[in-house]
């Protein structure tokens, strides 16, 4: 039966009062440094997990697969991990697990010599991911109020990123630290920062053990799995399927560095050129941080669907900058820069408002498990972006690959504004 009471107290116990004006609270900060610390330990092995591949002579195809799989593990955990959380309780011992896992992926990861225990490593830092996600932003929606949470989820972001740009820019230089330690051992300076990107990863655990309170969840034994998918508004599921069709080109952006990467070791070399990549991603997660909070700010003003249109199909226009790279073969780290920047623009934009729009359109009970469908949906059509825009680089060319990506990250755009549409 549909919770009665209003969006904004959905969750709170019997007694407790719902969420006060001020948005910028004890849990909101506290996920947001916890996120920031779980950033700063997996967005370092995003960062040189493409040159790691490089020096061990991996594909881009074998990288497309591991992110493609990482990402769909992750999806099923999402909805798992929601349903479980909704049916038991216990949201912050499963996240508190969740950030866990990324830091023992790391060292499976560092510990790699081929793709198999690289992909592994992935799978286990990206269940993690999975099983946290959801249960981690019904626990900072639930923290404030329904009129503030796009500058909640926009502040929370911007901090999740703070660690994609510290961790990533650290490790660029421990790469260049770490290179004239090893002589001939060119796999050697990425295991030594991989190994010292655990650190921040069990201070993650840390940080949400003792910062993040949840505001309160009953458990519903009674929860049905596919009963409670079925109840789902008919509205929110014509969105899961624009959000599906756009993640469908939603490639990696690991697949991205390697872009990168790959236009300028002509004239850089293959470690330089690794190092000038990891920077650009910094520079694209640097962007997200500035951008997030204004986004989540102007969506509370415009309408936050809106305003989620307008970055998908900046997502579209970030997918054909690349396939102009490529084209015209450009070793300009300008152009490279301004590609990374709408990269950068475009998942600001997506990362602060799914969820917010996830938690206009759903009510009561539901919430949780409707973010768990918004990952799934999430995880499955990256799985296929990045699986089949890998492949395509490999066996056509990198222009085809980002070509169909930019195709259906346009469709998914269109989907979107029909969703508005018929609101």
């Amino acid at each position: 039966m549909p919770d009665p009471r209003p969006e904004s107290e959905i969750g709170s116990p019997p007694g407790v009062p719902a969420p006060s004006g001020g948005w910028l609270n004890a849990t909101v900060a506290g996920a947001g440094i916890t996120s920031a610390l779980g950033d700063f330990c997996y967005e370092t092995t995003t960062v040189i997990l493409p040159g790691f591949l490089a020096v061990l002579g991996i594909p881009a195809a074998a990288l497309g697969l591991i992110e493609g799989v990482a990402d769909a593990v992750a999806s099923l955990t999402k909805m798992v991990s929601g349903f479980v959380a909704s049916k038991v309780g216990h949201r912050k011992l499963l996240v508190l697990v969740g950030y866990g896992m990324t830091p023992a992926g790391q060292v499976l990861i560092a510990l790699a010599a081929g793709w198999p225990l690289l992909l592994l490593g992935r799978v286990v830092s990206w269940f993690g991911k999975g099983l946290r996600g959801p249960l981690r932003d019904a626990i900072v929606t639930q923290a404030v109020t329904a009129e503030t949470r796009g500058r909640a989820f926009g502040f929370h972001r911007a901090a999740d990123t703070v660690g994609a740009v510290v961790g990533p820019l650290l490790g660029v230089g421990l790469l260049e630290w770490a290179q004239g330690l090893h002589g001939v051992d060119a796999a050697a300076p990425f295991r030594l920062v991989l190994w010292l990107s655990v650190l921040p990863g069990a201070l993650a655990v840390l940080a949400f053990l003792a910062l993040v309170s949840d505001p309160g969840h009953s458990p519903n034994p009674e929860l049905k799995f596919f009963g409670t998918l079925r109840s789902l508004p008919r509205r929110f599921k014509r969105y899961l399927g624009a959000v599906g069709l756009f993640g469908i080109g939603d490639f990696s952006h690991s697949l991205l560095i390697l872009a990168a990467t790959t236009l300028l070791t002509r004239s850089l070399g293959i470690v330089h050129a690794a190092q000038v990549a990891g920077l650009l991603y910094v520079w694209r997660n640097l962007v997200q941080v500035a951008a997030s909070y204004p986004v989540g700010l102007l969506a509370d003003r415009i309408g936050h669907l809106t305003m989620l249109g307008a970055g998908y199909a900046l997502g579209a226009l970030a997918a054909v900058l690349t396939v102009v790279a490529f084209w015209s073969q450009t070793d300009s780290v300008v152009m490279l820069a301004g590609v990374f920047f709408v990269a950068g623009l475009y998942v600001a934009v997506q990362e602060t408002l799914e969820s917010t729009v996830t938690a206009e359109m759903v009510h009561g009970g539901s919430l949780t498990m409707s973010f768990g469908a918004l990952g799934s949906i999430n995880g499955i059509a990256k799985f296929f972006s990045s699986t089949t825009v890998g492949v395509v680089w490999t066996t056509v060319s990198p222009t085809a690959g980002f070509g169909l990506a930019a195709v259906l990250m346009l469709a998914g755009t269109l989907a979107l504004l029909r969703v508005r549409a018929v609101a």
